[in-house]
């Protein structure tokens, strides 16, 4: 069976269970309101699978919510001086509420601060960020997704192995927290040695090369995790081409197409997989509610799951498996 048909099949099945999970991200009590809400989303990046997905979930928040929305991001993930600039001009612009995925958990936490001088309340979404103010942060458990791919990766492995991480943005509040919670779940096992860890800048070439450099210098290797969606397509290219595939075993997360196709070649076992429509959603209806002046819970979690070829089919996977992304 060929990953076309999958896909054929997944969007078709989608589109009709699309309105289900709109309709069914928690947005508490909030009601449609006469008055336009003017929010502010600043993410990581403008594009990608991952970040299209987040704001189609919250394009559709958005209608309705009666939100005018501005999406903002700079051209690079690891680009934080330009989503500071973006924060300073939000700021100026004086929107009801601002949502941010901060690509630098320590960098951004002072432009956050300031905006609680203009009473401009702040959400945290997808990474978070170092300032007090934030009213909650909106996303995934990375800490625990981190030890999910981390326990996987062990039972295929066995707890006698070498492991190699590539992770993406170093100082990114998410991308620490899954780095972390995969060390200290393999700490466990004293057998098993992290042999090297990369960070790719959520650059695809360069987690390609840097992964060819790790499989040249370690060819004994026995597993290899990828952090983020573009360092899982860097790597499981270099895992491909370089004829590991089978031969080690790859964890990746999110996920892009090129991880769905390794993923039917076994070049990769299994993918961590947040839900990024629900990200974009929640994180609109939770913005709409600050902007009320309602008070909200310090967190607002979203699940991840870990797919792989046994579950991929299922009908609740096929929703995080096959957004509509243009």
């Amino acid at each position: 069976m060929k990953f076309g048909y999958w896909l054929k099949n997944g969007l078709l099945l989608l589109l009709f269970m699309l309105p289900l999970t709109a309709s069914c991200a928690p947005a508490g009590n909030l009601q449609k309101g006469e008055k336009t809400t003017v929010i502010d989303m600043i993410v990581k990046m403008d594009r990608g699978d991952y970040w299209s997905t987040i704001k189609m979930g919250a394009e559709v928040a958005a209608k309705e919510y009666n939100v005018k929305l501005n999406f903002l991001a700079p051209e690079n993930e690891n680009d934080y001086k330009e989503q500071i600039q973006l924060m300073e001009h939000s700021i100026a612009r004086r929107p009801d509420a601002i949502i941010l995925a901060a690509s630098d958990y320590e960098a951004l936490g002072q432009v956050t601060d300031r905006s609680s001088y203009y009473e401009i309340p702040v959400i945290s979404m997808d990474s978070e960020v170092a300032s007090t103010k934030v009213k909650t942060y909106v996303g995934t458990n990375n800490y625990e997704a981190g030890q999910k791919a981390a326990e996987r990766l062990v039972e295929l492995t066995g707890k006698q192995s070498d492991i190699g991480i590539v992770n993406f943005v170093k100082g990114a509040r998410n991308a620490d927290q899954r780095e972390e919670g995969f060390l200290d779940y393999v700490a466990r096992f004293s057998g098993i040695r992290v042999v090297d860890i990369q960070y790719c800048g959520s650059d695809e070439e360069l987690a390609y090369r840097l992964t060819r450099n790790m499989l040249t210098a370690y060819p004994g290797l026995d597993g290899l995790v990828s952090l983020s969606a573009e360092s899982s397509i860097g790597a499981g290219r270099a895992v491909e081409e370089m004829g590991y595939g089978g031969k080690i075993n790859m964890i990746a997360f999110d996920n892009p197409p090129e991880m769905l196709e390794l993923l039917q070649e076994e070049t990769v076992q299994a993918m961590v997989v947040q839900n990024p429509f629900n990200n974009g959603y929640m994180a609109v209806a939770a913005a709409v509610k600050a902007a009320h002046g309602e008070k909200l819970e310090d967190r607002i979690p979203t699940d991840t799951k870990l797919i792989d070829l046994e579950n991929m089919l299922w009908p609740e996977n096929q929703k995080l498996l096959f957004p509509f992304v243009k």
